[in-house]
């Protein structure tokens, strides 16, 4: 019984630690695994670009967002991102998590949580259409969303940054080149489809990876 016993050990050791291996949700050659979501009704071909490095080019129209074909909880998210060097001052988008349905507001935005990565507020936390979270303040006149913990830690235009987002069980934490940008808690939904904005802003992405977590 003890060979056995042993053997038993072993695959249940290696089905845990596959289970826990990064998985690649951009596979650097094509965009299998993706899809484009807009009002205009534009083909993800034309919008987005998967260059000979590996890099994902997104064009920042039309405005709409990218998301996953598959649904996820309990994940680290790990990604790099840049804005070109001569980027606009108010370029804007985000990276979305939780996707459980839309597109709801604005018939464009679904209803999930968006993590900014608009030039200089990366780090916001915006529960979109209807999600909720427990540290959400509203200010009178202003988008409803949690404001980052810290000053900027977001590299110069041109740059990759390396942006990851934790959602184990109800909390969010998103964390901007090693540096804790924000943690909410209380999250509903918690679960859903990951994705990507396009608000008329072109920047680029690499190294997508997903990390379940136990």
């Amino acid at each position: 019984m003890a060979p056995m016993r042993s053997l038993l050990l072993f695959l249940a050791a290696a089905v845990s630690a596959f289970a826990a291996s990064p998985v690649a949700l951009f596979n650097g050659k094509d965009l299998s695994g993706w899809k484009l979501i807009t009002a205009k009704g534009a083909d993800i071909a034309t919008v987005c670009t998967v260059k000979p490095d590996g890099v994902l080019a997104v064009a920042g129209n039309p405005v709409g967002y990218l998301a996953t074909t598959g649904a996820y909880a309990n994940y680290r998210l790990r990604l790099e991102y840049r804005w070109p060097a001569n980027a606009a001052k108010e370029s804007n988008g985000g990276a979305l998590v939780h996707i459980a349905s839309g597109p709801i507001d604005r018939k464009t935005w679904p209803l999930c949580f968006q993590v900014q990565t608009k030039i200089g507020r990366i780090g916001d936390l915006l529960p979109m259409a209807g999600a909720t979270c427990a540290e959400l303040v509203t200010a009178p006149g202003k988008t409803p969303q949690v404001e980052r913990l810290k000053p900027s830690s977001e590299k110069p235009l041109g740059e990759w940054n390396v942006f990851e987002i934790v959602c184990r069980g109800d909390t969010i934490e998103c964390s901007i080149n090693g540096v804790v940008q924000n943690r909410v808690t209380r999250c509903e939904p918690r679960s859903g489809q990951i994705g990507f904005q396009l608000e008329t802003a072109p920047y680029e992405l690499r190294r997508i990876e997903l990390a379940p977590l136990e």
